[in-house]
């Protein structure tokens, strides 16, 4: 019996304490909407974007990590600009190797007549 009591009291105190813990602590306002946080200028649009760019890249965290929408946009730019800068050095690599081939063959001599003209 003593021991029930105990809990009685117990809990009451507990409950006590947590109602005046929201009603009367702090200030009488509630709390004020946070802004959600956004991605701001994450990546040049006027020039391609460098290492420094993606180095300084921050994603502001969001309640389950981070936006994913921000996460998907600037990884989207960056994989557009890997591409179009391997079809470029593709292409640039093609044409060197094409005047390595060119200047690898001789160079048909202008004074030689081909046989059986003169």
């Amino acid at each position: 019996m003593v021991m029930f009591l105990f809990l009685v009291v117990a809990l009451a105190v507990v409950v006590a304490a947590v109602t005046l813990a929201v009603v009367g602590g702090g200030e009488s306002a509630p709390l004020p909407e946070a802004a959600p946080e956004r991605l701001r200028d994450p990546l040049p649009q006027d020039r391609p974007v460098g290492r420094e760019d993606v180095e300084s890249l921050r994603f502001p965290l969001a309640a389950r990590g981070y936006r994913m929408s921000d996460v998907d946009d600037a990884l989207g730019r960056l994989g557009a600009e890997l591409a179009e800068r391997d079809a470029r050095i593709a292409g640039l690599e093609s044409a060197l190797a094409g005047a390595r081939a060119a200047a690898a063959r001789p160079a048909p001599d202008k004074n030689e007549h081909p046989e059986g003209r003169q």
